[in-house]
């Protein structure tokens, strides 16, 4: 006969919750909210709700105490307070253990605008029909706060109807100071199934298995919320065939057998978006759509806080996006504003950091110092002054507590925003304003000297005469992996510094990247970098380094993102200061960049002045380090100019000197130059319109580029390459140089780059009479357009075949 299944709910209490009534009033008297008392006691909102409303008779001898500090009672009143806890503890009946109520076992109430989910709705729905010959358990894992409970509750509804013989949940309070045990939620689940309680047996492992018994040849769904731990959800799967337990927790659980997980990240733009919409109004916000993207943003896209961003404007009609958006920015206050009633981001943080190891609660809230979006097992060691092996054992905790992740690199981690923020908050609580100072400068000066150091591995002579010190980094390569792996930490230590007075190290290590950002011009906000370390050499009053950085500025602005008007202020300010100062060296940097510049702005005469006085003083710079790419920079105005046998000869005589010389520089060096000079010397062949010549020297200089990972190098040398094939009529190899130019000019600052690429392969296409030269000239002239300088408009008559 089957078995009848009921649902049990004997939780209800007849008797008076007078320990609940005395909180209350106590509360009460006090001026606090539950949010309040619980941030004040450690007890969590949930727990203070179930005693003020008699689900729980009495609060544990820990939490009483923790309860009475909180409210401030003394004397009577505090021992009355703790003698009601003892009498309602004993009241509680023994098959509720130690003052928990039993769980309801009936489904929550559906979730009535669950959205941005619906990938993950379609995964649990695939899992729910897999054949494993065993039942189905899947973990629904993720931060506090990203809607697990809300997903699981959904998914159980809209499953039901193949679960006909029951669908049931338990909410196992992992959180909570003491979670259901495997034993009151078995004998929970017996009860609803209709077993007499004098024949629950009393071992757990004796009611496991009286459950997976009645189990057998029956399809039931088993939600399993807000689970501890493997040790409590073990004994409670449903684990018969046909069966299905869905679990939700913010550990990971791994140590369970035959699971699988269902890792929920915060929700996509539209998502978060949407569910604010359906919870503040379509309205409210199609009249804000730009505060309201950043007010989704501020809420990490995470669920429970924009769900809360939302009850807030729900609740205040009068407010506009725009003004929640304010309170929001503030990341001191932040958490504090995302709180509507009982439901409070911070709270839902506070419940799984109360459950970690004091070591890992350390941890926690050093790497805040972090100031970097990830870091590894470094930084994290610099932060906490632990050994590397044994922060990865507490990294590994916070994230199986998910209050830390896994990021994208293996051995990497970050914070979600808001968890983050609520690092600093316990950071601010938990450590001394001294020793808060004391760890953030040393990973300050950790983050700046380490970046100094690597960045001086890219100087054109570095390792060839070791110095006396100790090297971290010993090759080239190894340091370059260090800066771009950290290129998030070391930036922000750099913009971070100047507050903190560190102006020398500041210039340091801006100094120290110039030759790191060759080959990486795109990569980095390098007219920022560089500009900061002017402000500091400011500060400083050192005139040469300001002139120094100066000079990087001007090259960062016309070089790397085509501000050639901007890029010529700052090498006329540089000059202005080396004159002043009576230093050649700047004085011949100043004056080979402005060449360059006013090559780009058209004005030749000018251009050839400036570089020839450069030149000039260029042996002050040393050939290395120096005088080759001066000497280059001349060769290109020549060529320009029309002057091309006088720029080969330039650029065939840079090569012959770095031959001559090659002994005096890092390896890698030798092999940019040459390469950089070859790519000078066939853009010269091509102006000779010596096609194969050229064709066959700047294959050679690109094939440098390409292993070297310079990819603008490679794709400007590239698209040269294809104007020589082009003109020899080699199409087919031509294209291929020109789609390979156009898959790395994209972005803002190849705007230019693209449009005269398009350009040539137009060219092309228009010999070839290929009906595709019209697609490609319209986004050409799109370009052009956007560009809005003279240049762009003598291509864009030139695209339409004007004049």
């Amino acid at each position: 006969m089957p078995v009848k299944w009921t649902v049990v709910n004997d939780g209800q209490r007849t008797d008076e919750p007078a320990f609940g009534a005395l909180l209350l009033r106590h509360r009460r008297a006090a001026g606090l909210t539950q949010a309040d008392l619980a941030e004040n006691s450690g007890v969590s909102i949930r727990a203070l709700s179930d005693l003020e409303r008699g689900r729980a008779q009495g609060a544990q001898r820990r939490s009483a105490a923790a309860l009475a500090d909180a409210l401030g009672l003394t004397g009577g009143a505090r021992q009355e307070f703790l003698e009601t806890a003892r009498q309602g503890r004993r009241r509680t009946p023994r098959a509720e253990e130690d003052g928990e109520s039993p769980p309801s076992v009936t489904l929550p109430p559906a979730v009535p605008d669950l959205l941005g989910r619906e990938a993950e709705l379609a995964k649990l729905h695939q899992e729910a029909v897999s054949d494993t010959g065993s039942g189905v358990v899947v973990s629904v894992v993720g931060h506090p706060g990203v809607g697990k409970t809300a997903l699981a509750v959904t998914v159980a509804h809209q499953l039901r109807a193949q679960f006909p013989d029951g669908a049931f949940a338990l909410d196992l309070r992992g959180m909570d100071e003491e979670p259901v045990t495997p034993r009151s939620a078995l004998t929970q689940l017996l009860r609803a199934m209709n077993v007499p309680p004098q024949q629950i047996p009393v071992t757990v492992p004796e009611q496991s298995a009286l459950f997976r018994s009645l189990l057998a040849g029956r399809r039931v769904l088993l939600l399993l919320d807000n689970a501890a731990d493997e040790a409590q959800v073990r004994p409670l799967l449903a684990a018969s065939p046909g069966c299905l337990t869905l679990i939700t927790c913010r550990s990971a659980l791994a140590g369970l057998e035959s699971a699988r997980w269902l890792w929920l990240e915060p929700l996509v733009d539209i998502g978060a978006v949407d569910l604010l919409t359906a919870i503040a109004g379509e309205a409210r916000v199609r009249a804000e759509p730009r505060a309201t993207a950043e007010l989704v943003a501020l809420c990490g896209n995470l669920p429970l806080a924009v769900r809360i961003a939302g009850n807030r404007l729900a609740s205040r009609p009068h407010w506009t996006i725009a003004y929640l958006t304010t309170q929001l920015r503030n990341e001191r206050t932040r958490l504090s504003s995302l709180s509507a009633g009982d439901l409070q981001v911070r709270s839902a943080f506070e419940m799984s950091h109360r459950r970690l190891s004091p070591a890992a609660r350390l941890v926690f809230r050093r790497l805040a110092i972090v100031p970097g979006p990830d870091f590894g097992a470094e930084l994290a060691g610099v932060a906490t002054g632990m050994a590397e092996a044994d922060v990865q054992i507490h990294a590994d905790e916070l994230v199986d507590a998910n209050l830390l992740q896994a990021a994208a690199s293996p051995g990497r981690y970050q914070f979600h925003d808001l968890i983050r923020i609520f690092a600093v908050e316990r950071l601010e609580a938990e450590e001394k304003p001294g020793d808060r100072d004391r760890h953030r400068r040393t990973m300050l000066d950790h983050l700046l000297h380490t970046a100094a150091e690597a960045g001086r591995a890219f100087m054109p002579d570095a390792l060839v005469a070791p110095s006396h010190a100790a090297r971290r980094f010993t090759t080239r390569e190894a340091a370059g992996v260090w800066l771009d792996v950290e290129a998030g930490n070391w930036l922000a230590a750099h913009r971070e510094a100047p507050q903190e007075g560190l102006h020398r190290e500041v210039v340091e290590l801006a100094r120290a990247l110039h030759w790191y950002s060759d080959g990486r011009t795109q990569q980095r906000p390098w007219d920022e970098i560089f500009q900061r370390g002017v402000e500091s050499a400011r500060a400083l009053g050192n005139q040469l380094d300001e002139a120094v950085l100066l000079n990087f500025v001007g090259w960062a602005r016309y070089f790397c993102f085509g501000d050639n008007d901007g890029g010529l202020a700052a090498h006329d300010e540089a000059l202005a200061v080396a004159v002043e100062i009576g230093d050649k060296a700047e004085q011949a940097w100043a004056l080979g960049y402005r060449g360059s510049v006013l090559m780009r702005l058209g004005r030749l005469d000018e251009a050839l002045e400036s570089v020839r006085r450069a030149v000039d003083l260029a042996e002050v710079l040393g050939f290395w380090t120096g005088e080759g790419t001066i000497r280059n920079a001349l060769g290109r105005i020549l060529r320009v100019h029309g002057e091309h046998d006088e720029s080969l000869a330039v650029h065939r005589g840079v090569l012959s000197d770095a031959d001559a010389r090659r002994a005096e520089a890092n390896p890698d060096t030798r092999r940019f130059l040459r390469s950089v000079t070859l790519l000078d010397v066939g853009s010269t062949l091509l102006a000779m319109r010596d096609w194969q010549e050229a064709a066959r020297t700047l294959r050679e200089a690109r094939g440098y580029f390409e292993e070297s990972g310079f990819r603008i190098e490679e794709a400007d040398t590239a698209m040269h390459e294809g104007i020589a094939r082009r003109e020899a009529g080699e199409y087919d190899v031509a294209r291929e140089c020109f789609e390979l130019a156009l898959s790395v000019f994209t972005g803002v600052a190849n705007r230019w780059k693209r449009a005269n690429t398009l350009a040539e392969l137009i060219t092309m296409l228009e010999l070839m009479d290929d009906p595709t030269a019209d697609e490609y000239r319209a986004g050409a002239l799109a370009l052009c357009a956007e560009l809005k300088t003279d240049a762009a408009a003598a291509l864009a008559a030139r695209l339409r075949h004007e004049g």
